[in-house]
């Protein structure tokens, strides 16, 4: 009886070991060859889309639809991932073996929908910097949308800051997005962008214009300083000194920017990381271009050859949304995969991402003859 037990224990032990290995081998990506009788290297290649049930194809192939998990043999691959009524996606991707490639896709719709947000015009919609608020001013006041999606789809009106005809004022957010600095005709006046203020009662500020300015640009540079503290101090001498344009996704994972001079990005400043991105980078920045890097994989990519400031991160910091004459163009962050998301008649530059990326919002008279513009939800996804 008691060999028994040993025999049953030793079993069990040889069982779980065996199981054990095949599962670790399995997940690092390993498989099992039947011709060679053999576990050979794989790579895995996890592939997402938003919305998901795509049709995934590997070098012209199809393999599975998203999202799904692929097992394959180190080498390169052409990955296309093709859904009806969406724009395919398209990146030649490099798998090496025991690594796990992730690639999260936004697919647009080929057929955006239009839908008015306002109605009696609209003049200069601005997005606050931290992606939260676009404001907008017409006959009857200062306009703020909040662009974050509620539940069930239902959308935040517009609400009302100030009131008085303000066509032709200017305004700028301060750094969180919390007050405009809204000059008119009659002042200077600091707003909040939570709350409601008639004309009679706003304050002119103009003698404090400087002070107020002063301290968003503390604020702005305090927080730019805390996300480049945690970079190697070559990459930060190189942000803070030659760069014109410095834009933080909203996760603050990745940075656009445009040179100001010429230099070098050395190379292996940040440990590198199993799956990260195998795309052509560019670690000779040249004055004038712009680029983005992604942070977290100390990756640099030329995104244009010139200074693009109608670029803007969408919110989920994977994808870049250009706003060009007649058309509003989305790429990945890489500056591969561009497409075009609209094309039509709209005021450029007045084009920004809804929070969920799902929705882009356009300033546009639809080509008529009249004068007055309004804005418009465009559903991309």
């Amino acid at each position: 009886m008691a060999r028994l037990r040993v025999y049953i224990f030793l079993s069990t032990l040889i069982v779980v070991g065996v199981l054990g290995t095949f599962v670790s081998f399995y997940a690092r990506g390993y498989r099992f060859n039947l011709t060679s009788l053999k576990f050979q290297p794989n790579g895995i290649l996890v592939i997402k889309s938003e919305p998901d049930g795509a049709s995934v194809y590997v070098n012209g192939d199809l393999k599975t639809a998203t999202n799904a998990t692929i097992s394959l043999h180190p080498g390169t691959y052409d990955v296309e991932v093709k859904k009806d009524g969406f724009s395919p996606w398209y990146k030649r991707l490099v798998i090496e073996k025991e690594i796990v490639t992730q690639t999260t896709i936004s697919l647009f719709k080929v057929a955006p929908s239009l839908s008015p947000v306002t109605s009696s015009g609209a003049q200069n919609p601005v997005l606050s910097e931290d992606g939260g608020k676009i404001g907008y001013i017409d006959k009857k006041g200062f306009w703020i949308i909040d662009v974050v999606n509620l539940p069930l789809g239902f959308d935040r009106d517009p609400r009302q800051i100030t009131d008085g005809d303000l066509t032709d004022s200017s305004y700028q957010f301060s750094p969180d997005g919390s007050e405009i600095l809204l000059t008119t005709s009659q002042g200077l006046f600091l707003l909040q962008t939570n709350s409601f203020v008639s004309q009679s009662q706003r304050t002119n500020i103009a003698s404090k214009k400087d002070g107020v300015l002063t301290e968003w640009e503390i604020i702005r540079k305090t927080k730019q300083a805390a996300i480049l503290r945690n970079l190697p101090p070559q990459l930060t001498e190189v942000f803070l000194r030659k760069t014109s344009r410095l834009v933080f996704s909203l996760d603050e994972l990745m940075i656009l920017y445009t040179a100001s001079s010429s230099g070098v990005l050395e190379k292996d400043l940040v440990r590198p990381l199993p799956g990260a991105s195998t795309q052509k980078e560019e670690r000779n920045i040249t004055d004038g271009h712009t680029y983005a890097y992604d942070i977290k994989e100390d990756k640099n990519f030329l995104i244009s050859s010139g200074e693009d400031v109608n670029l803007h991160w969408f919110p989920n910091s994977h994808l870049l949304m250009s706003a060009e004459e007649g058309n509003i163009i989305a790429m990945d962050y890489d500056g591969t995969n561009s497409q075009i998301v609209y094309s039509g008649a709209y005021i450029v530059p007045f084009a920004y991402p809804f929070s969920n990326a799902s929705k882009i919002l356009i300033l546009t008279n639809l080509g008529s003859n009249s004068s007055t513009s309004n804005l418009y939800s465009l559903t991309i996804k």
